[in-house]
Formats: structure tokens, sequence, C-alpha cells
């Protein structure tokens, strides 16, 4: 399939914004749906990259445009279609990035999804393929004919897999998640762990071929063949093209799924849903009506994409195949999971596999929360509220590193505020410490400074004195001034707690 066959399917309704010959006539090798500002890694020779634009803001300066395209050109892609919904209409400094650069430019309008394009664009090729003369593929015939046949009975991919290499004799295959988790093997190929499927992602001996989706990078999936031996690239790509014919296939089951995901997310997030709404859509998702549950929430760093996230989540559940769950989404980028059964040492677990997890998509650190477990449905609000607060203090302790935290672990006060938003933290903190915020002249930042090595020492006058190389006399005039600007008694435990919190807090 070419670029501009796109172009001709009138249902998708793209626009060719920029584009000399003979660049539409290009072929299409893939698609990969992206919206990091950089994707290069993500990318391969010959693909048409769709773009949301998220990663693009009107105020941002011309070059993050040039850099992106630059990307696209560097890593050989046809062609950048780009959505039109984020922004109403694709910016004009792209269009001149891609004219720079060289690289085809086609709106998407926002009537049109990404997930329409991508099968539009594998099933051309796969026709293509079926038309075209023996001695194109590297699959022998009668194999591409079981395996068409295969895909249109929904076989799932162990069948397919082993069927796609048994001409081969069957050597050693998977097909590997993100995270290393063995999504289906030949019969040949003898177990692998989780830990050691991302070891052969990180460090691939043998082959291993990206498996195209417009998932998140939380979702792709890998055919990895350990021994290439007597398996053509020629064959494995061709294998790995079957593969996304079964992704695209079961898309619209997954698509499903996650929409009753959302729904009963949303039905928890409300304080008040009556029981019989709360069961049903419980049972919607494949759970049971009693517990015990647990809420999980995740979101990346910096990031809004609240489809990542809950592949993300979708993900790291997959690994506990003894606790059901449902994914759903809520606003401002944060996915939850509600999960069923005893815990045990599923979080442990989970807290091993975080930082697999957030090594699926560099520079956008992933955060949990975790709340605590409840006996029925009617304890899922609560433990939602517990895990989103606990997310919160994620992101708070450490914006940029992958951490994932339970509401179980915040023990102390410093943990305890960090999950209060920082909109209430930085009010707190600035009517608690009055004046000593105000303006950043000299006295205050000695003031500000005094207090916080005055409560470091437990309220000692001759500690303090010597840690400031003060008279003693001199730390009491401070200390008495703090008292009279915030209005606190430092000699009340209770005021000493209430600007210990604010200091943590700012």
């Amino acid at each position: 399939m070419h670029v501009e066959h796109l172009l001709q399917l009138e249902s998708l309704g793209l626009t060719l914004l920029w584009g000399e010959e003979p660049l539409p006539a290009r072929e299409i090798s893939g698609v990969t749906a992206t919206d990091l500002e950089d994707p290069t890694r993500f990318l391969q020779q010959g693909e048409v990259v769709l773009s949301g634009l998220v990663w693009w803001h009107p105020t941002d300066e011309p070059e993050k445009a040039a850099r992106f395209v630059s990307a696209l050109r560097t890593a050989g892609a046809v062609a950048l279609l780009a959505g039109e919904e984020t922004h109403g209409a694709v910016p004009a400094v792209l269009v001149d990035a891609c004219r720079t650069h060289g690289v085809t430019l086609i709106a998407v309008p926002a009537s049109t999804s990404f997930r329409a394009i991508t099968e539009a664009v594998y099933l051309r090729q796969w026709g293509d393929l079926s038309r075209r003369p023996t001695h194109h593929y590297a699959l022998p015939e009668n194999v591409r004919n079981e395996l068409s046949v295969l895909l249109a009975a929904g076989a799932d991919p162990d069948t397919l897999l082993d069927r796609a290499f048994a001409h081969l004799g069957t050597p050693a295959a998977y097909l590997l998640s993100a995270t290393g988790r063995t999504l289906a093997r030949t019969l040949s190929a003898p177990p692998l762990t989780a830990p050691r499927g991302a070891e052969c992602l990180r460090r691939p001996t043998g082959a291993t071929l990206r498996v195209e989706s417009d998932g998140s990078p939380y979702d792709i999936w890998h055919l990895h063949v350990p021994d290439t031996a007597g398996a053509p690239p020629r064959v494995l790509h061709e294998i790995a093209d079957v593969l996304a014919q079964h992704r695209h296939r079961t898309a619209p089951g997954e698509k499903a799924a996650r929409r009753k995901g959302d729904d009963l997310v949303s039905l928890i997030s409300a304080p008040h849903t009556d029981g019989t709404s709360l069961r049903l859509a419980l049972h919607g998702c494949g759970l049971f009506d009693r517990g015990p549950y647990q809420v999980i929430t995740a979101r990346p760093a910096h990031e809004d994409d609240a489809g990542a996230a809950a592949d993300a989540l979708t993900e790291a559940l997959h690994h506990d195949p003894g606790r059901p769950f449902a994914v759903g989404r809520l606003a401002g980028g944060t996915a939850a999971a509600v999960v069923q059964g005893e815990p045990g040492d599923s979080e442990g677990r989970l807290r091993a596999l975080w930082p697999v997890l957030d090594g699926c998509r560099p520079g956008a650190a992933l955060h949990g929360g975790v709340g605590a477990e409840v006996a029925g449905p009617e304890g899922l609000h609560g433990s939602l509220v517990q895990a989103r607060y606990a997310l919160t203090a994620s992101r708070a302790t450490e914006p940029a590193a992958a951490r994932l935290t339970s509401v179980d672990g915040l023990t102390t006060l410093h943990s305890l505020l960090a999950g209060l938003p920082e909109e209430v933290r930085e009010v707190f903190s600035a009517r608690t410490l009055g004046p000593l915020t105000d303006g950043d002249g000299v006295s205050q930042r000695m003031m500000l400074h005094t207090l916080e090595v005055f409560l470091a020492h437990n309220c000692s006058w001759a500690r303090v004195a010597e840690a400031l190389h003060l008279h003693v006399n001199t730390v009491h005039y401070r200390v008495r001034r703090i008292e009279q600007l915030t209005g606190r008694d430092l000699s009340r435990l209770d005021h000493r707690l209430d600007l210990q919190a604010a200091l943590m807090c700012r």
C-alpha cells in the first residue's frame, strides 16, 4: 500500500497538506501512533506516523516541531498523519517543518479514528499480499491460506504462532508483551519467565520484531525467536504481520471491555452510587459482587493520556493471573483498576515489576497509588479515594522517578502531607507561615531558616545557637519574633506541628 492510496479512501476523509511528488507514492511498511516529543526509538523504516499532536502547544518555539519532523525523517517515516482534534487544525509551523524536511503531511479530521486508519493500512496490505504472485512471499502458499482461515475463525495467538512456524520445524518462538510476559509460544518453546522475557527485549539475542499496533508503549507486542537459524527475516516479518492482523481483529472486544471498565470506575468515583448499579457494573466487567477488592491507580508524569495509564495498569495486573480485574479511565490522565481477591503478595510483585513497566516509556515516569483492601462493593469508593491520595503523594515526593505508593505506607507526616493537592499545600503554607514567606527579603529568609533549625533541633536553645553560630539571647529574640509574626506559641506542641507541617508543604 502507498501513501496516496490512503488519500483515495473517502471513508477516512484525509487531506494532503504537503507532499511533493514522488513522496506520496512511497510504499507503507507499517503504522505507528505516537505523541512523544521524540519518537525516534519507536519508529521503523517505511512507516506512516499517526500523532494527535498532544506533544505540541501553540506557545512552543518552531524548533520543537522541526525536531519532531526531523526525527521522522531520520527514522525513514514515509508520512505524518496529524490529528486535527487536539488543536482544531494542523498548526502551520508543522506544515513548514514537513516542507523543510521533506516529510509528507496529511491532516486527519476529528471524525476519523487512528484505529480506522491503521485497519485500512493492514487490511489493504493483507489484501495486496494475497493477490501477489507466489515469488513475492516468504511463507508458502499453503501456510498463508491456513493462517488466513485461522484468522477469520478467531484463532488464539498460540495456534497462529505454532502453525506459522510449523513448516520450519516448529522452532522455539515467543510472543512477548512490553514487560516480557509470554502471550503465546510454540509447542517446542520452553516456558519463559517474565523477568527473562524482559531481559530478551532489553538485550535481544536471536531476532525480536515489534508487532504493529496503534497502542501505547505499554501495550506493544514483540515476536521473539531465540535462534534465527532456518527462520529467514522475511518469514518473521510476515508472521509478525499475521499477529498484527489478529490484534486488529480483537481490538473491538478490547475497546468494549475498556468502556465497561470506564463505567465501573465512574460509578465508584461517585460517593453515593446505589448498590444495584454497582453490582451490575462489576458483573459487566467479569467480577463478582463480593470482595475482597482493592483499587489501584496509575498515571505517567507530565502526561494527560488516560489511555496510556490504563494500558500500563492492564499490563501490570496481567502478571497476577490469580486476581481478576477491570481497568477504567478517570479525568485528568489517571487510570484506576478494581482488583478482586486476596492481595497476598500481589503488591510486592507489582512493586518489583514497576521499574520494568516504567522502562516501557522512558522520560514519562510512571506513578501508582494503592488503596486499602475492602470487604465489599460499598467500600470501593473509599479505596479509590485512598488510591488517588497515594498517587498524589507518589507524584509529589519524586516527580521524575517511577514510584508505587500504598496508602498503608503513608505513616509519616511528610508522606501524609504529600498526598494533599499542590494548591491546598500552597495555601496552608502561606497562611500558616504568614509574613515569613512574604517577599524575598534577607530578614524573611533569616527568620525562616531560624525556624527550620529550631524545629529540627527539637527546640533546644543551646543546640540551635551552636548550629547557627549565634548567642542564645539572639536565638530567643528571633524565636519571639517568629511567634509574633505567625501568631503561634512555639512552647506548645500543636503550634510547633502546625509550623512544621507548613514548612513541609512549601
